[in-house]
């Protein structure tokens, strides 16, 4: 199979408000691929499309070849989720969940494989709500494992993880995907991104703004921080090619790095009595990221949201 997701066309409303705006994404078998967007973006929406808990209003959504909705049954077996919060009952011990979601599949992966791949030896036998956030979050990627699914679609996976968590969490990733699963994150960090996705997509007010490798969308320009509200017109003649404030404080020029460049760059600056602050050579994601979704880069991440429903008649 040459496409393990495919979307086209894809709308999904909430009454009045479109909440996924014609979409159009493939995602490749083995291929880690991260969803990027602010608060409201269309990412949830767009991601329970795909695992059949909406329906599209317009479009059409593929996941291993199989519609979501009209072909549940069969998919859900072959994709693992991992929710951002929740899914386990508050008096089971992480060995417990295990060997419960174990039950649903016909060739699990071993239970005691899971607890010490993902470092939860020491807590396997304490009950959920007494694990930190980091180690729930590390029973949660198990439990999406343990069915050796074909797609894994991850939410905010490494939030609230520690280091040694997060190091954990990345190797499974890569690891999943050197065996050929096809794994989509959601994520609100752009060191997350960038440490483990091949291609990302950014998703703003329900539209794919940009889609591609790290490279693609990173690349190119001088980036300075300095006073927000600088006159970008009287900059961009004085160096002879223009200049963008992306988001307060911080500017993108549209050429490469130069001494001349950063020489009249200080020089204009000092004349209007503003200080340099940081400069480099090309983008950051941040960088790309904030250019396309302004103001709303900076919003706080979201509160928890209801989790969707483990049952096992599902499985």
């Amino acid at each position: 199979m040459d496409v393990a997701i495919s979307i086209k066309g894809l709308v999904v409303r909430h009454g009045s408000l479109t909440a996924v705006d014609h979409v159009d994404l493939e995602v490749r078998p083995g291929e880690v691929f991260a969803l990027l967007g602010p608060n409201g973006a269309g990412k949830t929406t767009m991601v329970e499309t795909l695992e059949g808990y909406r329906s599209p209003d317009e479009g059409m959504v593929r996941v291993l070849g199989l519609d979501p909705v009209a072909d549940h049954v069969e998919l859900v077996p072959s994709i693992g989720v991992m929710l951002q919060h929740g899914g386990v009952y508050p008096v089971m011990t992480p060995a417990q969940a295990l060997r419960l979601y174990a039950a649903y599949y016909d060739d699990p992966v071993p239970a005691s494989e899971l607890i010490e791949s993902l470092s939860l030896s020491e807590v396997a036998a304490t009950p959920w709500r007494r694990l930190s956030g980091g180690e729930q979050q590390r029973v949660s990627l198990a439990l999406a494992l343990i069915g050796r699914p074909s797609v894994l679609f991850l939410d905010e996976p490494t939030a609230g993880v520690d280091l040694h968590g997060r190091l954990a969490i990345r190797s499974i990733i890569a690891e999943q995907a050197r065996a050929g699963v096809t794994v989509l994150v959601t994520t609100h960090e752009m060191a997350e991104a960038e440490a483990v996705a091949q291609r990302v997509a950014i998703l703003h007010r329900g539209r794919l703004a940009r889609v591609g490798t790290m490279e693609e969308l990173t690349g190119g320009g001088v980036r300075f921080t300095a006073p927000h509200g600088l006159d970008t017109t009287s900059l961009g003649s004085a160096l002879g090619v223009a200049v963008h404030e992306d988001s307060p404080g911080h500017y993108r020029i549209d050429a490469e790095t130069s001494p001349q460049l950063v020489g009249s760059l200080g020089g204009w600056l000092a004349e209007k009595g503003a200080t340099l602050g940081e400069l480099r050579s090309g983008a950051t994601l941040e960088d790309t990221y904030s250019a396309i979704v302004g103001e709303a880069a900076y919003e706080p991440a979201p509160e928890p949201r209801p989790t969707r429903s483990r049952r096992r008649s599902e499985r």
